[in-house]
């Protein structure tokens, strides 16, 4: 039997609750029962939800408020302003050749050709670009179905990579990679989830954005 005195108290269980503010929701965002990846996901909050946010916080987590119990959300998908959300259309996507060049095109599916255009075109700042190259065992890359855009403001990293994931469907992707977060059409429930350390800086995919094409499925 548990002693009494373990047991919380009701005031202490109130005041962690208590709603210090609110914010809005940047990306889709899991939620979850503890400030862990490991524990039960609640469920997945659309970009642009806004959220009641409690006093609560631990390494990374912020805690919230949602159907008047605790949850728990990573921070750094939380922002104090509501985001401006892109619009999937494919009236937004461009096909024109890239002015940066188009040699990266070369060995590319035709949904990396149109990510690729699609890119350049809403972020000239970005003029460097890897798409085919050689691998054992298969993969993306080695097949033309993935470019990697290589940029040096995260701010302009996670716009691309938010971008492409909304209009994955017109451009023919199922898969973005960036800052160590990964998202897939398969698992796109889920939002976007944290992948494990690899080691540096590239290959955690800081400096450039990943995405991997179905190949010609796209409609822009």
């Amino acid at each position: 039997m548990v002693a009494q005195s373990a047991l919380p108290k009701p005031a202490a269980v109130a005041a962690s609750l208590k709603v210090i503010g609110v914010r809005y929701t940047t990306t889709g965002l899991n939620v979850r029962t503890q400030p862990s990846t490991d524990a039960d996901l609640i469920t997945v909050l659309r970009a642009g939800t806004k959220v009641s946010i409690t006093s609560g916080d631990k390494s990374g987590w912020t805690s919230i408020l949602l159907n008047s119990k605790g949850r728990w959300v990573h921070s750094q998908y939380l922002s104090t302003k509501k985001p401006t959300l892109a619009v999937s259309s494919s009236g937004g996507i461009s096909s024109a050749p890239c002015a940066s060049g188009s040699a990266v095109e070369s060995g590319l599916t035709r949904d990396a050709i149109r990510v690729h255009r699609a890119i350049c075109a809403r972020w000239p700042q970005v003029t460097t670009y890897y798409g085919r190259r050689g691998g054992g065992g298969g993969g993306y890359h080695p097949s033309g179905r993935a470019l990697d855009s290589m940029i040096g403001d995260s701010t302009v990293g996670w716009q691309i990579a938010r971008w492409v994931r909304a209009n994955a469907r017109q451009l023919g992707a199922m898969e973005v990679i960036y800052s160590q977060h990964i998202w897939t059409v398969q698992r796109s429930s889920e939002g976007w989830r944290m992948m494990s350390d690899r080691g540096g800086r590239t290959a955690n995919h800081y400096d450039h954005v990943h995405v991997s094409v179905y190949g010609n499925s796209g409609s822009s």
